[in-house]
């Protein structure tokens, strides 16, 4: 009911509706504990290697004892294994990846009479997720993160374009080319990310000068096709206006660094987190990765689950009390850097080399132009059921859903389904779904869960 009052009231309307749901969002996430977890991790910053190892240690101990007695999953996986809460012992305890945490998803959230808050999470290797967070967690999460962002000036209230997975807009602001909704009280702008085409992005540069922003947070290959837009139709951005750009859920390449730090005249700095949890990776501010370990336990190992350089990402995180994460397979990827390396900011947490993660594929609709993989995974949320899908495009005007699914997925998630997908590809997509035993992996063991077979026909 109040989704349809949005879409048919005036504009004016919908952003105060925004900024009425921001306040009350933003009270549960900046208030509690935050400010004092806040100043907390600015004294953290400090800590030498030593001190940093015995602040994990004594995380991951208190950690495992409440997962043990809070969550009925744990606490059967772990009844045999003596000392399950020394650090030194995680590798006896067994990893979980995505398709167990799903299928034990009602075991593993810990039984408590708090409210919990529930994320419903996509996520790119295509299975649906719901998890749900302590209210304290959150405060902690956030305080982290804007802990980070800190570090370059940012606080809530500064101006800031935002460009997100919410589908915000209506088709009165697509005849209008407006692509994007403000939050009037913390001075943000939403930019939709379902309406990067070459006939619109005209007007996502013309009004980002404008508004001036001093912050950019997002999806980077939206922020990547807006740039490239501007470089090649020779905007010019004003010099000093974006203090940091913060991308979030994707890979970044090279190239998007190069072509974002250019037009907007702004170093980018990259974070690795995600919606189900994971402990945090950090950019500093001379450019190198570092693990946060006070966020958790980052074990990088190989096909024999031994400890590597080069691996599969393995992720313990402190902030999932709600629904703990202990030895989880995310399915990302990362290269660490000599343990011996120290970088010049000061930063005595481990340095990351690389974070693979997964390369970041698109589909194509005529009508709403690049819908990028962060999108694409968000299109599971609200739906319950699905264990894998695949999006295949073979033709300009078609796209094909491959899925697993279980006794779950019923009438009602799969018109959500259906709904999330024609917001993202638009009403003149032709839309199929099969439903199938079994989606293949590549030669390479990789899963992927977007297929384009039509790109050499985008250039």
């Amino acid at each position: 009911m109040l989704d349809k009052i949005y879409r048919i009231s005036p504009n004016f309307i919908q952003n105060i509706c925004i900024s009425t749901f921001n306040f009350f969002s933003y009270n549960k996430r900046y208030g509690g504990k935050y400010k004092e977890f806040k100043k907390l991790f600015r004294k953290n910053r400090n800590l030498t290697r030593p001190e940093i190892l015995q602040n994990q240690r004594e995380h991951f101990f208190d950690f495992i004892q409440k997962a043990k007695t809070n969550s009925v999953f744990y606490a059967n996986l772990f009844k045999e294994i003596t000392d399950a809460e020394k650090l030194e012992n995680i590798s006896q305890l067994p990893i979980v990846d995505k398709e167990m945490l799903r299928a034990n998803i009602n075991d593993i959230v810990i039984n408590t009479n708090e409210n919990l808050i529930e994320s419903k999470t996509g996520g790119t290797t295509g299975k649906s997720l719901e998890v749900k967070y302590t209210r304290i967690n959150m405060q902690e999460r956030f305080a982290m993160l804007d802990d980070f962002r800190s570090r370059f000036g940012y606080k809530l209230g500064k101006k800031t374009a935002w460009f997100s997975g919410k589908s915000l807009l209506t088709s009165a602001d697509i005849k209008q080319n407006r692509f994007w909704k403000k939050d009037y009280l913390h001075k943000v702008k939403y930019y939709s990310t379902f309406h990067i085409k070459s006939d619109y992005l005209k007007y996502y540069v013309e009004d980002l000068i404008k508004f001036r922003p001093q912050y950019l947070v997002g999806f980077p290959s939206t922020i990547h096709e807006i740039a490239k837009y501007g470089l090649s139709n020779k905007y010019d951005f004003p010099e000093k206006t974006v203090k940091a750009i913060y991308p979030t859920a994707e890979t970044i390449t090279s190239d998007m660094r190069l072509t974002i730090e250019s037009f907007f005249k702004s170093k980018m700095y990259d974070q690795y987190a995600s919606s189900e949890g994971a402990p945090f990776i950090f950019e500093c501010e001379v450019g190198n990765l570092h693990l946060e370990l006070q966020s958790g336990v980052f074990e990088v190992l190989d096909e024999n689950d031994q400890p590597t350089k080069s691996g599969r990402l393995v992720l313990t995180s402190f902030t999932t009390e709600g629904t703990p994460l202990i030895r989880y397979d995310i399915g990302d990827s990362i290269t660490l850097e000599d343990p011996d390396t120290t970088c010049t900011c000061g930063n005595k947490n481990p340095m990351v080399l690389e974070i693979n993660g997964r390369i970041d594929d698109y589909l194509y609709s005529p009508e709403n132009g690049k819908i990028n993989l962060g999108n694409i995974s968000n299109t599971l949320k609200g739906t319950k059921g699905i264990r894998k899908f695949q999006a295949v495009q073979n033709e300009i005007n078609k796209v094909n859903l491959l899925l697993m699914v279980d006794c779950q997925f019923d009438k009602k998630s799969k018109k959500t389904l259906f709904k999330n997908w024609i917001d993202r590809l638009g009403n003149k997509m032709q839309i199929t779904l099969e439903i199938v035993d079994e989606i293949e992996v590549e030669k390479s063991g990789k899963f992927r869960m977007v297929k384009n077979n039509i790109k050499h026909l985008l250039n």
